[in-house]
């Protein structure tokens, strides 16, 4: 057993990045009845977990070690692939994820950390749903003949200009789709290169990073998935207290008070939400997050101190 444990160690990390849920339960058994000898090392991330920490903070975010998990993840995923996919519902925590993750490793460049996979990371966030094709990576005047770039070659000319070590990650926030994700392909691969339709190809520089906030992979090609990282990012993994406890915390009221709404959130959501959706059809599918969130926003009334 000895020799599989690197082996071991590596797969399971990896897979515990595209597995979730009970199914992450039950690939762990399978492993351990493989391995029953084997000993899986904890690696320990030292300063980044507890800037991350002290950033979750910082943001009246909640401590939860689902979401602590993640970020992680998403930094040994980013290590190792030049575009990665968080994949998950809305209300799971993606872009928490990845901005967090940003805010840290900046955070420690700034503070003089020597690690070089810590540099300040600039994002550069866009919709690739809301606009044209043409507009998203270039077209040609059909009567002029002139060229006009698009949002993301434009991002992607900006970042290559660069010329220092600070990382810029271009976060694609929409569904993903056969009509605008197959020209990423040859950046996606070991080319590292976007061929725009005037022929011009720009090559890419290992300190860009592709990141592709997602619900879900159904109509993304096996080329494209296959050339991406994975991290799933489910709403098990935050749940819907730390939201309503982050509000709470917010709120202008006595102690006492705040206590007695959390508690009353504790027992009796939980419920309420398994009620409604055993007995209540939806119209539009919502996420218990949403529904939290909709709860703790309900125009409260003002305490007077009587």
């Amino acid at each position: 057993p000895i020799p599989c444990v690197p082996w071991q160690s590596q797969t399971s990390g990896q897979y515990q990045r595209r597995v979730h849920g009970d199914d992450l339960v039950l690939f762990n058994a399978i492993v351990k009845d493989l391995f029953p000898d084997a000993e899986i090392p904890d690696t320990d991330y030292g300063i980044l977990k507890s800037t991350i920490e002290d950033v979750l903070q910082g943001n009246n975010f909640q401590l939860v070690d689902g979401i602590i998990t993640k970020t992680i993840q998403l930094f040994d995923t980013f290590n190792v692939r030049f575009g990665v996919m968080t994949v998950g519902p809305t209300g799971g925590g993606k872009s928490t994820v990845f901005r967090t993750l940003a805010e840290s490793m900046t955070t420690l460049r700034n503070a003089g950390e020597e690690d070089d996979r810590f540099q300040i990371v600039h994002l550069h966030v866009l919709n690739p749903k809301c606009i044209t094709m043409g507009e998203l990576y270039g077209e040609i005047n059909m009567m002029t003949q002139e060229w006009t770039d698009g949002l993301a070659s434009s991002i992607m000319r900006t970042a290559i200009k660069d010329e220092s070590e600070e990382k810029h990650w271009v976060v694609f926030d929409g569904p993903v789709d056969a009509l605008w994700i197959e020209n990423m392909n040859t950046v996606l691969d070991d080319n590292m290169t976007l061929c725009l339709a005037n022929g011009e190809r720009i090559k890419l520089k290992p300190t860009l990073r592709m990141l592709f906030e997602v619900a879900d992979l159904s109509v993304a090609s096996p080329a494209t998935v296959s050339r991406c990282g994975m991290v799933y990012v489910t709403p098990d993994d935050l749940g819907t207290l730390p939201y309503v406890k982050s509000f709470i915390a917010k709120l202008t009221w006595p102690d006492e008070l705040k206590e007695h709404l959390l508690q009353h959130f504790e027992k009796n959501f939980a419920e309420v939400v398994k009620e409604q959706r055993k007995l209540c059809k939806e119209p539009v599918v919502t996420q218990d997050i949403a529904l939290g969130t909709l709860a703790a926003r309900l125009r409260l009334p003002r305490h007077t101190g009587d």
